[in-house]
Parts: C-alpha cells; sequence; structure tokens
C-alpha cells in the first residue's frame, strides 16, 4: 500500500486534500517572503555600489584638478 493511500485512509481523503492545499499556501507565502528578502539585498547591495562609485568619481575629478588631499 503507497503512503499516499495509507495516510488518505488515516485522515481522510477531504482533509488531506486540505492539508496539501494549506502546505501548498505556507510554501508560496515562504517564496514570497523569501524572494522580498533577497529583492532588499540587491536594493541595499546596489545602493552602496553608488555610494561607492560616486565616491570614485569624485576621487578622480580631484585627482584629475590637481587635488590630493580630500579632507579639505
Amino acid at each position: 500500500m503507497g503512503e499516499e493511500k495509507l495516510v488518505g485512509k488515516l485522515v481522510g481523503e477531504k482533509e488531506m486534500k486540505a492539508i496539501v492545499q494549506r502546505l501548498d499556501r505556507l510554501t508560496q507565502n515562504e517564496a514570497r517572503h523569501t524572494i522580498a528578502q533577497i529583492l532588499r539585498i540587491v536594493h541595499g547591495l546596489i545602493e552602496n555600489m553608488k555610494v561607492v562609485m560616486d565616491g570614485e568619481q569624485i576621487h578622480q575629478a580631484c585627482h584629475l584638478l590637481g587635488v590630493e588631499d580630500l579632507s579639505m
């Protein structure tokens, strides 16, 4: 006897379908939550990269102008 049939007999087919549907919803919610976290991390990395790149551009501009001490 397969596992699904055994569980179906023990729990009941309607209850088993409800459990599977709930598990599916929870899995989808967890996936959405994970995607949201990844997007927040990527956004933060991009913002940090922009800051670094802007700083590098300032450094290059100062170098072109002959300014060596950036702490002015």
